[in-house]
């Protein structure tokens, strides 16, 4: 058993024994930029791309499989994916109840909105494009920076042979010689975060896969992304320390007009080259925190010991059980609402819910039958029987508040009948807020709290402490799908960590399955006539 075990343990118990360092503050004033810096280096932008009509969300959130048209990026579908994911579309400012309200006036705190979801607001995954000879420039290494939507060079020259190789035989995509590959800089959530920083920044890793898996589905592309290579030696590649920035996923690119190019997954040079340029930190101290140090080591440590098929299987999701009748939810239906317009409107409610106008059921069927199916894909993608959808990890659990025709109480979710099963009945909002640590938040005035759980301890049991990852990544994927569904659906919507897991492991009855519930997920209506400033960017 190794050390992501406890870990995953600690996060389970934060809420009843602190992490250590049980006293830490962030110190605001020397924090790190939200992206990373690299001075003197030149860039391009990327063009702007219309979006086209059909590429809705009902669209992007097929099951993986569903209508996948594999069609080739091109340099208009990369830049429109990336801004509609990572980058800036505009400026907000809102009274709500969230505790950063104070600082959000000023210019340096502001708030800038963007498609995809972050833990704390922080945007920390660090996207990379490694281009080979078909691409649309010279082949070399580019970082994607998100305020300019631009591509900044920091390596010129052809070393996709060693993503290749880093990928190793029977990887999705190891034939291709255009890839993103995602890293995470963990200082940039740690000065907040601390010991915790690497159970937030690996959902948003999923976050970000999540929504280019919605946005490229959308419209007939494929977004299959590995999490097991060769971790190290992309690090080399990318010129960045291995302890402080974690390379999380490659994800290969089918692009227009390129070649097979099977049979060259080994390196071409016998001197790799390496980008040389460095980031600048901005803050001035820089911390290291033995627990972060020591889960990122033992999730790196195995990183080239990719599952065979099949190998999560013992891991799947448990079939949902619960006492009573069933509540059988209509058949799910999504409006004809754009990927991008979704993106461009998603955000989080901080306590605008308003418990007077209730979710109808349809509603709330088409966001579980959404959010069930959520994965990541590539390397993690489970077979299933001919015809029949892939075995899933994740396990759905709604906790009603005020849905038309649903009783409150705490459910199970069958996505088989598409039903509502009953675990606890009775208004939950006194347990709901009785664990919820934090002030941004009325849980009670949302219509339903979603809570996705997986078998921590089973993933980690069948593919190792690499894992921990995949789990995180997963839930990471649900969540926004789960904001991308409710911007779609017009409803309000906010995703927390703050809660105790262990009393949702005893309210639901959890402690037989091992499934472990990772954050919350609100959705409702909210009160009208809100108080708003808007900047729309593009």
């Amino acid at each position: 058993m190794g050390y992501a075990h406890d870990y995953a343990a600690a996060i389970m118990q934060r809420g009843r024994i602190p992490m250590e360092p049980a006293d830490f503050v962030p110190d605001w004033a020397d924090r790190p930029r939200k992206a990373k810096f690299y001075p003197g280096v030149e860039s391009f932008p990327l063009p702007d791309t219309d979006f086209p009509e059909g590429a809705t969300v009902a669209a992007g959130c097929l099951p993986a499989g569903a209508g996948d048209a594999q069609r080739p990026f091109t340099l208009g579908s990369l830049s429109g994916m990336l801004r509609d994911s990572y980058g800036l579309t505009g400026r907000r400012l809102g009274v709500q109840t969230n505790t950063d309200l104070a600082a959000l006036p000023h210019y340096t705190q502001a708030n800038w909105s963007r498609g995809t979801a972050s833990g704390g607001g922080l945007y920390p995954v660090s996207v990379y494009w490694v281009s080979g000879p078909s691409g649309p420039r010279n082949p070399g290494v580019h970082y994607y920076s998100a305020p300019h939507h631009a591509m900044q060079r920091l390596l010129a020259g052809d070393v996709t042979g060693e993503v290749r190789a880093a990928l190793g035989e029977g990887a999705p995509g190891a034939d291709h010689d255009q890839f993103l590959v995602l890293g995470i800089k963990y200082w940039q959530n740690a000065f907040k975060y601390n010991s915790f920083s690497f159970h937030a920044v690996s959902m948003d890793l999923g976050a970000i896969v999540g929504t280019w898996r919605i946005w490229a589905r959308a419209q007939g592309l494929s977004v299959e992304p590995a999490l097991w290579f060769d971790e190290e030696r992309l690090s080399h590649v990318l010129g960045v320390p291995h302890e402080e920035e974690g390379i999380f996923a490659v994800v290969p690119l089918a692009w227009e007009g390129a070649e097979p190019t099977a049979g060259l997954s080994a390196a071409a040079l016998p001197d790799v080259p390496a980008v040389r340029h460095t980031d600048v930190e901005r803050s001035r101290t820089v911390l290291r925190f033995e627990t972060l140090q020591r889960i990122h080591a033992a999730t790196a440590e195995a990183a080239t010991d990719r599952p065979e098929p099949g190998a999560l299987g013992p891991a799947a999701a448990v079939p949902p059980s619960g006492t009573g009748t069933p509540v059988v939810l209509p058949e799910p239906a999504l409006p004809t609402v754009s990927v991008r317009d979704a993106l461009r409107e998603r955000r989080s409610s901080f306590g605008r819910f308003d418990a007077s106008r209730p979710v109808t059921a349809a509603q709330l069927a088409a966001t579980l039958d959404a959010c069930v199916t959520a994965s990541l894909g590539g390397d993690t993608a489970q077979p299933g029987e001919p015809g029949a959808a892939a075995p899933g990890l994740v396990t759905l659990y709604a906790f009603i508040n005020h849905v038309e025709g649903v009783a409150p109480g705490a459910y199970a979710y069958d996505p088989v009948e598409h039903a509502l099963r009953p675990v606890v009945a009775g208004p939950p909002g006194p347990f709901l807020q009785r664990n919820y640590f934090l002030s941004n938040y009325n849980l009670e005035q949302a219509g339903v709290v979603i809570v996705p759980t997986i078998r921590t301890a089973a993933v980690l049991d069948a593919v190792g402490d690499r894992g921990y990852r995949l789990v995180n990544g997963t839930i990471g994927a649900v969540a926004q799908t789960f904001y991308t569904v409710a911007s779609a659906l017009g409803l309000g919507a906010g995703v927390a960590l703050g809660f105790d897991n262990i009393s949702y492991i005893e309210e639901l009855g959890l402690e037989r399955t091992g499934e472990k519930p990772l954050l919350i997920m609100l959705l409702g209506n909210e009160r009208p006539r809100p108080a708003d400033f808007r900047y729309e960017i593009g």
